[in-house]
């Protein structure tokens, strides 16, 4: 039977996580994860109260100045208000104090590092967002789109993401290397390596199994298997 007309195609169905790939004016894919609307949220309270913290600092101290003091402080109150995030975004790759501990950063849509102008107008459009009350058009928006947009993210052509960071390399365990028995495929070194690098994560048994099952076409006994993997691994990755 062939296939209702009216039934959507596969192409159209939707992403069955929240990635967002770009690529990038050298043909890279990037991959950036969105972050949603609680750790955002996290974030803000945290730059909120750290906001709120420094700004009671400078009225207690510039309120002992008297009425010059307190022009100070409405200065002082303005400048934190409305460039406390700009300044961090763009100085600080797309990182305020709370997306920092976090682990999220602003970026442009295409995963390049937030700019002035964008900074400036995701974060001027706050006004919109916090409509009627206590951001509930910028939470609606962040609900709704894809990418947890909020307005002023749709407006700037921001994203707020995770920061990934670069993963280390795994390390073997420490063995005297030893050439293999005889010349190994490229499926078999990578079992070698893959088991020497899971190592540490394994229990004593989990260990001895697999050991047992990796020596046996390499001719190794089986009460030395696992110090002769080792020193076969160390082999195969050369000098470090």
């Amino acid at each position: 039977m062939s296939p209702s007309p009216t039934s959507p195609p596969c192409a159209h169905s939707p992403p069955l996580d929240t990635r967002h790939r770009v690529e990038t004016p050298e043909g890279i894919d990037l991959i950036l994860r969105p972050a949603g609307l609680v750790p955002r949220a996290l974030a803000f309270a945290i730059d909120l109260a750290i906001r709120g913290l420094l700004l009671a600092a400078l009225f207690i101290v510039l309120g002992l100045l008297g009425q010059f003091g307190m022009g100070l402080a409405t200065i002082a109150l303005f400048l934190v208000t409305w460039w406390y995030m700009v300044l961090f975004e763009v100085l600080n790759q797309g990182r305020s104090p709370g997306k920092q501990l976090l682990g999220l950063r602003v970026v442009h849509d295409d995963g390049t590092p937030v700019g002035w102008a964008a900074s400036l107008t995701r974060n001027l459009l706050r006004f919109v967002d916090i409509l009627p009350f206590a951001y509930t058009l910028g939470i609606l928006s962040c609900l709704n789109h894809p990418a947890f947009k909020r307005l002023g993210d749709l407006a700037a052509g921001t994203l707020v993401v995770y920061r990934d960071t670069p993963a280390t390399p795994p390390s073997l365990p420490e063995a005297d290397p030893v050439p293999p028995p005889f010349a190994l495929s490229l499926g078999e070194q990578r079992a070698l390596l893959g088991f020497a690098e899971r190592t540490q994560n394994l229990s004593s048994s989990r260990r001895g199994e697999l050991a047992a099952i990796l020596a046996e076409p390499l001719q190794v006994p089986a009460e030395q298997a696992e110090q002769r993997l080792h020193g076969i691994a160390r082999g195969l990755l050369g000098p470090t």
